[in-house]
């Protein structure tokens, strides 16, 4: 009677979990869905704002605030004749006209007009050859930001009329002239944010259909079962809705900053991360289901089994995504939290909501596998528990080193031949790292920014034809007035500079004159670059500037689009130099407390670092004699170093804590080959799984998400088949009992159920 009251207290306990997680779990869908949806309305993606106080061009900016009234964010339409004659007058008259009637132009909703948001008219300059118009319309920066009616920003909103304006009043556009016969692009720093704003736009649909698309494919083909695998997707959804609203919350609070690219790499992360999760627990509960009878205890073991390697996966990723913090970027040291987030999104979705969803149908659980559904093998089948956590194999069980699938042959053939395995793969990832140097990463231009053809770098090409290119946005030198002078001569003899001039209140675009303006004893030098401000030859121009400068007056501070982009770039080295040791200390120390061993911590971060090296070898010879990019920015080998070591860690922390399972039971020798035969299938699925994840990226046209897209996809893959197939249990399996060092497993003596020889 006892017995009874106890199994009914324990089913109703049961029940009660199961509604109020699933309950939960949709209450959060339901408010973190519409979260998720308004991410883009939080996003900052001006570099400028990025960077760290202490930057000479931050401290630059903040001075040159002061010689003016309002900052600006200057929106540029540039015209030029379809059959590349000079301008008539005819279209200059147009052109004015049009640039008169921009700024009376209703926002979106009617509620007033755009000269609310601009500073002065637009000014219309013609070209000194005669043949092209530049139209300047400034931006009150400071409200460039604000959502409008239709949900945009100010200057994702104005680039927009201005293109629809454009087409509508002149006809004009990059392909068609209309009967004015002239082409017209937008460009400058606010056609280029409003078309990465575009770009960035496909992060909250395309992306995330492209990516789950993939998911559910790869789940069908390994579970082969319809309902499996949206049981699975359901819970990356749930869990990607959890990371949106805590996101959206800490962004719209200014807690955090939210940039596209981390808005991207958050979806992807969540996304994979939960599937890969799930795909380990629902691999245990289904061999726990061959070996009791009631759902409910398969799943009770399945996540005591998976708890510890899942908590430390999602620690290991959580612990090196969160060395960000340490950058002196404010876009990677946001994104560490931001990760962070996700990943502990995941492991809440994996640990509580799929549960629930599994023990929905009850004892009839088992139909979410149809039609290949698990059931034990006899009555007493796998009764027996082992006090590490694992069921004791019986006579009834069939001993997976044994298995006649592809991965218990691979297991036995790493338990024949594992030094030869291991030197073999060692000796190929170091060929492949040993292309390293081909990866360039010294920074790129922002047109290259852009994999398909946009409206602001064809522009700015035009622009640069007719143009000074660096005219736009000219380097600010910011110096005491006494020392003038003599920084404009050492500034004019600098290899790449058109011209020097004060800065004297003239408005942009128009012709300068009369005296500098002085504000407290400084005046502004306003330095001409002959390439465009956002180019890598203007970034190198700066950067001699800044020393020619320092050299006459060593107080002065040089600024500008191009000297935030070299500080962005030095920043990003240091980022590099600092975070990288910081990641290899955190995943070192938590892999020696999970295995409790120092020799295979080391063993396994060796070899996540060989992999590494290899994956961005590779990517160096791919981006340069296959895709043909111009190079990357010092970002990309940071971020692909944290998401991949950290991530690479996870699959060998997923096998290493099931052979040290077996291990304690049976030795190493026989531990390496059951635990690989064992998580063979599931790590590999799981490794395909967030390669196609982080592939999806691929999809948004940007060079920088392209760059991880490939880096990372490929990286997972070569550390789950090769890394985690072959090295790490080979290297293992050669070291023996040693591995466990300075463990008390590695002075046990271990009498196992079978030795693995070779088979005839």
């Amino acid at each position: 009677m006892l017995s009874m009251l106890s199994n009914r207290r324990a089913v109703v306990v049961r029940v009660v979990l199961v509604v109020v997680s699933i309950l939960a779990w949709f209450a959060i869908g339901s408010v973190g869905g519409a979260a998720q949806g308004k991410l883009s309305q939080v996003q900052e993606n001006d570099a400028a704002a990025f960077l760290p106080s202490s930057a000479e061009s931050t401290r630059a900016a903040e001075a040159s605030r002061a010689f003016v009234e309002d900052e600006t964010l200057p929106a540029l339409v540039v015209l030029e004749d379809a059959d590349g004659a000079a301008v008539s007058d005819e279209q200059v008259a147009a052109v004015r006209s049009w640039a008169q009637d921009v700024p009376g132009a209703a926002l979106p909703g009617g509620d007033g007009t755009w000269a609310d948001h601009l500073v002065g008219e637009g000014v219309v300059v013609p070209s000194e050859d005669g043949e092209a118009l530049l139209v300047v319309f400034s931006l009150d920066a400071a409200e460039a930001d604000q959502i409008l009616a239709d949900d945009e920003r100010v200057t994702t909103s104005f680039v927009t009329e201005l293109r629809t304006s454009l087409e509508a009043e002149l006809g004009a556009t990059a392909t068609t002239s209309g009967d004015l016969g002239l082409h017209a692009w937008v460009t400058g720093p606010a056609g280029f944010v409003a078309d990465l704003v575009t770009a960035f736009g496909g992060i909250d649909g395309v992306l995330l259909l492209v990516a789950l698309g993939a998911v559910l494919l790869i789940l069908v083909l390994v579970y082969r079962s319809p309902l499996l695998p949206f049981v699975v997707i359901l819970t990356a959804v749930f869990a990607l809705c959890l990371a949106g609203l805590v996101v959206y919350e800490l962004a719209k609070g200014d807690v955090l900053v939210l940039n596209g690219q981390s808005q991207g790499i958050l979806s992807i992360l969540v996304v994979g991360a939960s599937v890969d999760y799930a795909l380990l627990l629902v691999a245990r509960y289904r061999e726990e289901l061959r070996h009791v009878d009631h759902p409910a205890a398969a799943m009770r073991r399945a996540l005591r089994a998976c708890l510890e390697p899942i908590a430390a996966s999602a620690g290991t990723v959580i612990a090196g995504v969160l060395c960000l913090l340490l950058s002196d970027l404010g876009s990677n040291r946001s994104l560490g939290p931001v990760a962070a987030i996700g990943i502990a999104s995941a492991f809440l979705a994996a640990l509580t909501l799929l549960p629930a969803l599994l023990l929905i149908p009850g004892r009839r659980a088992r139909v979410l596998f149809w039609p290949r559904a698990p059931r034990p093998a006899s009555a007493t089948a796998g009764e027996v528990e082992h006090p590490h956590g694992a069921h004791e194999l019986t006579a009834a069980d069939p001993d997976p080193a044994d298995s006649p699938g592809l991965w218990g042959r691979l297991a036995r053939w790493v338990g024949r031949r594992p030094r030869s395995i291991w030197v073999t793969t060692a000796l190929v990832l170091a060929a492949a790292a040993a292309f390293l140097p081909s990866f360039d990463a010294s920074g790129t231009s922002q047109s290259d920014v852009f994999l398909t053809d946009v409206d602001a770098v064809a522009g700015e090409e035009v622009l640069a034809e007719h143009f000074p290119a660096g005219a736009v946005q000219p380097a600010v030198v910011i110096v005491d007035q006494e020392d003038a002078q003599a920084v404009a001569a050492a500034a004019q003899d600098v290899e790449g500079v058109e011209s020097v001039a004060p800065y004297t209140g003239a408005p942009g675009g128009a012709p300068g004159g009369g005296e500098p303006v002085v504000v407290d004893g400084q005046v502004r030098l306003d330095v001409v670059t002959t390439a465009p401000s956002d180019s890598q030859e203007a970034v190198r121009t700066v950067e001699a500037l800044r020393t020619a400068v320092h050299d006459v007056a060593p107080d002065a501070l040089v600024g500008g689009a191009a000297a935030e982009q070299l500080d962005t770039q030095l920043a990003s080295q240091r980022d590099l130099r600092v975070i990288v040791p910081t990641v290899l200390a955190v995943i070192i120390v938590i892999l020696m407390l999970l295995l409790r061993s120092v020799v295979a911590a080391l063993l396994l971060l060796v070899a996540n670092v060989l992999s590494f090296a290899a994956a961005l070898g590779v990517a160096g010879l791919v981006f340069e004699h296959v895709l043909d990019f111009p190079g990357a920015d010092p970002v990309v080998p940071l971020f692909a170093f944290v998401f991949l070591v950290a991530l690479g860690v996870d699959y060998s922390i997923f096998l290493m804590t099931r052979v040290r399972e077996e291990s304690a039971r049976d030795g190493t020798a026989v531990g390496v080959v059951r635990g690989l035969a064992v998580t063979g299938g599931v790590i590999t699925s799981a490794g395909v799984v967030l390669a196609a994840t982080f592939a999806a990226l691929g999809v948004i046209p940007l060079l920088f998400l392209a760059q991880i897209a490939f880096i990372v996809a490929f990286g997972v893959l070569l550390d789950t088949l090769v890394v985690r197939s072959l090295l790490v249990p080979a290297l293992v399996r050669d070291v023996g009992d040693r591995t466990w060092w300075p463990s008390a497993l590695a002075r046990r003596e271990h009498h196992a159920r079978h030795e693995v020889e070779p088979r005839a």
